[in-house]
């Protein structure tokens, strides 16, 4: 009896142990990151309720533990109704989204720019007294410290309502106009730009720290103006965003860790250049496997991987004199849905302590994922990969010995390569792969048309020669739009992703309609 149970103990400890072992197998994350996130762009290609919900569950099976909201108009402020556009989700939505993401473990962190990056909101003339230029709304004037503390106290504690986070992330980047206003150069010239910075952002961090909460906020001014540092308050976490540049790019990193803040890392999976015609993958690539074993060694605590849907610069609409119709996005971005394999590759880069294998990544994850071998596998990377060239005025950005018809002869095959691959799985993710190549041809093949129509030896003898191969071109794109609705609809809004296809023709119906006369 007694030598029955010691043998079934045995099997039980034994159970056990190998339960234990399946669960650390499973879940084998790294712990040198506390903060294991991603930072969703909502300023344009505005997700539905159900696809955060989806792509929380996928980001949280691969240890991310938060989420960084950038929401800019689709917050649904009640005290600044002017503020949401058509696409702001409700409280109901948002809290709805945060409960089920504790529920997955993962922490959502508002973000609301407070000094830059702000046209959305001194667009209005309600707040035209906090703007540092009347011809550009992009920035707060920070002299303006009464009125900017009142408008983002109201923010903040709107978000707070259904934001546990014990963070709030203030933006500050980008902040192109320290010192443009009279009142701000003043200040700049007696004190420097470091202190005019400084201050400012000391007042929105005390607005948040005096919430209860931890002011989060982007790196690179501070690293430009170091001296700024000295004006901001001890708690401060800061976040270094790199795209693939030199660490230094922005300031010295050695003062930004002497100062003793708490610093996190951030690459990106879409970033300039990237734009509806264009992905740059093999930097992205290079940014995931070089700059997350950087940051481990810098001594980083978290990690954020970006994701931007346009530049956060805006084109304006004049309707006369600086009465503004509306803004428009620069630089609008393929839609996330497209980039699933970057996104394995972050998590798969930040949950191991070594720099990533690119070619190993990418043989296991189209064979894991597409079904293919590894003369399939290479030939994906190849096509992938391939002649990322900017197009612009007519000719290619840094390549002097490349022309547009070379560059097009080249996005052909790589449109062939991708219609050739066929995928034993996931069909409907390597769409994404032969829609952007499609684009890219058309795009392309546009621009060869242009480029000819602009050519000093251009006659109207020669429109009708043009005309019928640019009717073939406006139809094809029709065709690619009606694709690009299906394939992003159940993720993203008919009626924005409607404005990415008007975007395609607009030069292209323009061009014709002006060499044909069309009235």
């Amino acid at each position: 009896m007694i030598k029955t149970i010691k043998v079934a103990l045995t099997f039980f400890v034994i159970a056990i142990i190998s339960i234990t072992n399946l669960k650390a197998q499973s879940h084998s994350y790294t712990t040198d990151f506390k903060i294991k996130g991603f930072h969703l762009d909502l300023r344009i290609q505005v997700m539905k309720p159900e696809a955060l919900k989806a792509f929380a569950l996928k980001l949280s099976k691969s240890g991310v533990n938060t989420i960084i909201m950038e929401y800019e108009a689709t917050f649904p402020f009640e005290k600044h109704p002017l503020i949401p556009n058509r696409y702001a989700y409700t409280k109901t939505e948002i809290s709805d989204f945060v409960k089920y993401c504790s529920g997955l473990g993962i922490d959502v962190i508002p973000l609301q720019q407070s000094f830059g990056h702000v046209e959305y909101i001194l667009r209005f003339p309600k707040y035209a007294k906090l703007r540092e230029s009347n011809k550009d709304y992009s920035q707060i004037n920070p002299m303006e410290e009464k009125l900017a503390g009142e408008l983002f106290k109201d923010l903040f504690s709107e978000m707070a309502e259904v934001h546990p986070s014990k963070y709030i992330h203030i933006g500050c980047d980008e902040t192109r106009l320290l010192g443009y206003s009279p009142r701000s150069k003043a200040k700049m010239e007696k004190f420097g730009v470091g202190k005019l910075y400084g201050d400012y952002v000391k007042l929105i961090c005390d607005v948040v720290l005096k919430m209860g909460k931890t002011p989060v906020l982007w790196a690179d001014i501070a690293l430009k103006y170091p001296e700024s540092l000295k004006s901001l308050p001890k708690g401060v976490v800061f976040v270094d965003w790199n795209y693939g540049w030199d660490l230094n790019k922005f300031g010295d990193h050695k003062k930004l860790m002497e100062a003793g803040f708490e610093v996190w890392g951030a690459p990106s999976l879409r970033s300039s250049p990237d734009n509806y015609n264009l992905t740059t993958w093999e930097k992205h690539f290079n940014n995931i496997k070089d700059f997350i074993p950087q940051s481990r060694e810098l001594g980083y605590t978290g990690m954020v991987m970006t994701s931007w849907s346009t530049s956060g610069v805006y084109s304006y609409v004049y309707e006369s004199g600086s009465d503004i119709i509306d803004l428009y996005a620069i630089r609008r971005v393929y839609p996330l849905s497209g980039f699933n394999i970057l996104l394995a590759a972050y998590l798969k880069a930040m949950n191991e302590t070594k720099a990533l294998d690119i070619n190993q990544f990418v043989k296991k994850y189209t064979k894991d994922n597409y079904g293919f071998n590894q003369e399939q596998s290479a030939k994906f990377f190849n096509a992938l990969t391939a002649v990322p060239y900017q197009i612009s005025q007519g000719k290619i950005s840094g390549q002097k010995d490349m022309s547009i018809k070379q560059l097009l002869d080249s996005v052909k095959h790589v449109e062939n390569v991708f219609n050739e691959l066929k995928p034993l799985r996931n069909k409907e993710e390597f769409e994404h792969y032969r829609l952007i190549a499609k684009t890219r041809r058309l795009y392309v093949s546009y621009q060869y048309l242009e480029q000819r129509a602009n050519n000093p030896e251009f006659t109207s003898g020669q429109i009708s020669v043009l005309l019928p191969e640019l009717r073939n071109i406006i139809a094809e794109t029709n065709k690619l739009n009606s694709q690009y609705l299906k394939i992003n609809s159940k993720e993203f809004y008919a009626s924005e992703l409607k404005v990415d296809n008007d975007l395609r023709l607009s030069k292209m119906q323009m061009l014709y309609d002006r060499l044909s006369r069309k009235r």
